[in-house]
């Protein structure tokens, strides 16, 4: 097996003669000067230069990034310089859980250590810069050398984890559910939702043992307008997707900006128990294109989850990965994880991926330049999704039809008309900033990305999309495919219960547009699913008594009910797979072939996903159903 390093993409730097590359600036030449004293070699300092020159960053930073010199040798070396103590490993228990101890997650820079019956220690790792005027102060203060120790930053790191972890992973528990309850899903009915729900089926129950033909015709009407509301939603976003196809032939590629130094840029991936992926995963995680010294990359795993952890550590990953491990402590969903992992994050930029995840490697370059591009109450750009093994099974094949409808269709539809954008659970791109001030994601919800979504519009801020896809495969088996859309509805029904909790208070900071597509893509899809099985049961019906009494019905009004329910129904498989097939590319129409005619019994599934969510959102709601992954086959 390759090891992680044999996979990375190389470095972006000059490619050209050195002639052309730009002067190094004074500062760099004074580091390389420094770092010739310590006794690095030239051949890593000149190619350090040329890669800091290129990314606007220091001889430090693209050393120890792209590997030119082992950081414990880095800072023994700086140790040594210093005449101080170099300490390889740093004992968890000896550090105090201090207020501020969190920020030495993103930059590790210092730690306070309590040895038992001995003095305090401070434990550093300084920055080149910082050597000159720490050396004078040893000089003037020699007092303070028994005091003090030098280490890497990633075993400050480390060390700061570990120590603060039971508080830590305690306060991503509660921190959404008591700073903004309004938005947590840790209790899902709240008290006068629960009276209100009741009243409602008490009234249905009383209406039809009292009213049963108007109570079962008021229902029908209004599922009628509920499914013509998703059938209308969908035209649009087909025909604007028509138009977006016709204007990409004519377009002009953006530029990408020429911000010096580039941003830090943070990937969060949550695994548990992905052994199977984990090479696939870190091959294509290398290939992204980005700077290695402004990449900080977390793998985020269960503390118990050994197979997953001891694969990673094998791997002898390059220095932009770590490895956080999240204390096991109900819930034990992604969400939670991903929230704990926020803490330490580096980047000012952030991506999510799925541990089955391709991304294009450009996706963070095309991202960052729609960040430069747009205002900065655009928080978060969704990527679109590409499934390629839909030629496996029926399911598969739908499953391609609806993610090209969804990605590639109605959420580009959405974000122009500055709509809320129900996100994807992967592929997502925040500003670290605003994602942190709206509450990180909610660890109840086992839909996280569509509650994320809401709750940002609510806060003003606004969702896009880019257009360079990440790759993964769809569940090719009915019972890996249920239990993964049980959860998927389990989820989009607590957003919806959650975000109704104050019906007016949403409306007001959603505004009527908002609202009415909360309305539509949350709730109408909810309760089309369940009820999908009534109106094919009634057009059956129908058809019936047709043939039965010779072409017509007992009643204008049934023939009516009769003729939307068949525009309905009829119309949203067709504009189903309609919206699927105009972004696929031929080979991916091809692939599809002629799976697509079992949409009906598809949706029929999904409505038995709902239903089961339903029920499980009564006997285990905080459960996460895993879908289970395997690499592609090459």
């Amino acid at each position: 097996m390759a090891t992680a390093k044999d996979a990375r993409a190389p470095t972006t730097g000059p490619t050209g003669a050195d002639a052309l590359a730009p002067a190094p600036s004074p500062d760099l030449v004074a580091e390389g000067t420094l770092l010739l004293k310590m006794g690095i070699g030239k051949p890593a300092i000149a190619r350090a230069m040329r890669l800091a020159t290129d990314h606007g960053t220091s001889l430090e930073e693209e050393l120890l990034a792209n590997g030119l010199i082992d950081e414990a040798t880095y800072f023994e070396a700086i140790s040594e310089t210093l005449g101080l103590p170099f300490l390889k490993h740093i004992a968890a228990n000896e550090v105090h859980d201090l207020p501020g101890l969190d920020s030495q997650l993103g930059r590790p820079e210092v730690l306070l250590l309590q040895p038992p019956l001995a003095r305090p220690i401070r434990v550093m790792a300084p920055r080149l810069s910082q050597l000159g005027p720490l050396r004078e102060r040893l000089r003037l203060h020699p007092e303070l050398r028994p005091r003090l120790a030098i280490s890497t930053r990633s075993e400050i790191r480390r060390a700061a984890w570990q120590a603060g972890r039971t508080r830590r992973v305690a306060e991503t528990g509660r921190q959404l559910s008591e700073t903004m309850p309004l938005y947590s899903a840790r209790i899902i009915f709240w008290g006068r939702q629960g009276f209100y729900a009741g009243m409602l089926a008490s009234g249905i129950l009383a209406a039809i043992y009292a009213m049963p033909f108007l109570t079962v015709l008021v229902t029908h009407i209004l599922l009628s307008l509920l499914f013509l509301a998703n059938f209308v939603l969908r035209f649009v976003a087909l025909l604007s997707a028509q138009a977006r196809e016709r204007r990409q032939h004519t377009r002009r590629p953006r530029s990408l900006p020429k911000e010096h130094p580039l941003p830090v840029y943070s990937v969060l991936v949550a695994l548990y128990h992905e052994e199977a992926v984990v090479p696939q995963l870190i091959e294509a995680l290398n290939r992204l294109d980005w700077p290695r010294s402004r990449l900080d990359i977390k793998l985020v795993c269960e503390e118990d989850d050994d197979g997953t952890i001891g694969l990673l550590e094998s791997m002898k990953l390059p220095p932009e990965y770590e490895i956080v491990r999240v204390p096991v402590r109900n819930p034990r969903t992604k969400p939670k994880a991903l929230t704990y992992a926020l803490t330490g994050v580096r980047g000012s930029l952030l991506a999510v991926y799925d541990a089955e995840d391709r991304p294009s490697p450009g996706q963070l370059r095309q991202a960052h330049a729609a960040f430069c591009r747009m205002s900065s109450r655009t928080a978060c750009l969704q990527a679109p999704l590409f499934v390629t093994n839909a030629e496996q099974s029926w399911l598969s094949s739908l499953f391609a039809l609806e993610y090209s409808a969804l990605f590639r269709g109605l959420l580009p539809m959405l974000a122009a008309a500055r709509l809320p954008l129900p996100l994807g659970g992967t592929s997502n791109h925040f500003r670290t900033a605003a994602l942190k001030q709206v509450g990180g994601w909610d660890p109840y919800n086992v839909t996280e990305d569509a509650d994320l979504g809401m709750r940002l519009y609510r806060k003003g801020y606004r969702a896009r999309v880019v257009s360079l896809p990440t790759y993964e495969d769809a569940p090719t088996t009915l019972d890996i495919w249920l239990k993964q859309r049980t959860r998927w509805y389990k989820g989009w029904l607590q957003t919806w219960l959650v975000q109704m909790r104050k019906p007016r208070r949403l409306r007001k900071e959603m505004g009527w547009g908002g609202f009415l597509a909360f309305q539509v893509l949350i709730g109408g899809m909810l309760f089309s699913s369940l009820c999908h099985p009534l109106v094919i049961g009634f057009i059956v019906y129908l058809s019936w008594l047709m043939i039965e009494q010779g072409s017509h019905t007992s009643s204008a009004l049934s023939f009516w009910l009769f003729v939307a329910d068949v525009v309905n129904i009829f119309g949203s498989y067709g504009v189903f797979v309609a919206l699927g097939r105009v972004g696929m590319s031929r080979a991916e129409r091809r692939a599809v072939g002629w799976r697509w005619m079992l949409t009906p019994v598809y949706w029929l599934a999904l409505s038995l996903a709902a239903w089961r969510a339903v029920i499980e959102l009564r006997t285990k709601p905080f459960v996460w159903n895993k879908t289970p992954h395997e690499p592609v086959k090459k």
